[in-house]
């Protein structure tokens, strides 16, 4: 069967609102690859999630919505630490993440907890974000990497108040260009790019990582669209016209599409393909933006034959 290990981390967010004129903060299940994970089975796939949940209640409500969602859970190990937070405020539709709780309950998994012989019959492999920045999740993610079979699939899904300094930032883009280099699909937002390498240009990043190795590279740049690039040359792809009302999960909705299309289809043939199926990712990432965000938002194929009708 063809199915998708993704591995990183779950924690909670914390959605800054507006309540009878003051603000408050809506607790929500997330994580990006949480988000994944669940994006993948909503639409469809069969996701395997690997990495650390918390023993505390919110680490149950986590486990409970994964099970819900039909996400398998055979790569999770529990652990005695309190959930991570994530306080989420907003300009506009955006939302800037700061988080507390230490340790992180989201990066605790090792290389002896995972399951390589699950890890090589996967069809298709994702790692990333924020768990990368700290061990032992990291090795455990190299380890898993490393091994033959699924196409790799990586979203640095950078959070700059995680960046202190220009030596922190220099030390991920090290970690993340380690991933690049090996991958058979890249998918990063153009704020991304702009932490990473300091220009605002989607095609000069595309050009760079392609360069460092990787099969196909996505730069997502929200009301503008995607910019995708492989050998064959490169294409910028329209998002559709939404009222967005929360970006929170967009970039997870697109990388959970585009792996859901990598089962479905495996890997593209050409430009064309890559682009066909970024173009599915948006149209999931719009219907995603007119939802209250997070995982929650994930939409069925149902919900997107109503919103889009044919895709």
């Amino acid at each position: 069967m063809s199915y998708a290990m993704v591995m990183g981390e779950a924690l909670i967010d914390l959605l800054e609102a507006d309540l009878d004129g003051g603000q408050v903060y809506r607790q929500a299940i997330g994580g990006a690859p949480l988000n994944v994970a669940v994006g993948v089975a909503r639409l469809g796939g069969d996701a395997r999630y690997a990495g650390t949940l918390s023993r505390d209640v919110l680490g149950e409500r986590m486990a409970a919505f994964l099970r819900d969602a039909g996400v398998d859970q055979t790569g999770v190990r529990r652990v005695p630490v309190p959930t991570t937070l994530a306080v989420t405020t907003f300009e506009g539709a955006e939302p800037t993440f700061t988080f507390y709780g230490e340790p992180p309950s989201y990066a605790l998994l090792t290389p002896a907890d995972l399951d390589l012989g699950a890890v090589a019959g996967a069809s298709v492999l994702y790692t990333g974000s924020i768990c990368l920045l700290r061990e032992p999740f990291v090795t455990a993610a190299r380890a898993a990497w490393a091994v033959d079979g699924p196409l790799r699939v990586f979203d640095p899904n950078v959070r700059p108040t995680l960046l202190p300094d220009t030596a922190a930032i220099d030390a991920l883009r090290t970690l993340v260009e380690s991933f690049f280099a090996t991958a058979d699909l890249v998918k990063l937002s153009a704020a991304d790019a702009v932490v990473l390498y300091g220009d605002d240009d989607p095609a000069a990043a595309a050009a760079h990582i392609l360069g460092l190795g990787a099969a196909a590279v996505v730069v997502t740049r929200g009301s503008l669209g995607a910019h995708v690039a492989t050998a064959a040359g490169d294409v910028s792809v329209p998002a559709p016209v939404v009222a967005a009302i929360d970006a929170t999960g967009a970039g997870d909705s697109v990388m959970a599409a585009l792996i859901s299309s990598l089962l479905a289809g495996g890997r593209p043939v050409g430009l064309d393909g890559w682009a066909a199926n970024v173009r599915f990712a948006l149209s999931v990432a719009g219907l995603v933006c007119e939802r209250p965000g997070g995982a929650t938002a994930m939409p069925t194929p149902a919900d997107l034959k109503a919103r889009w009708g044919s895709l």
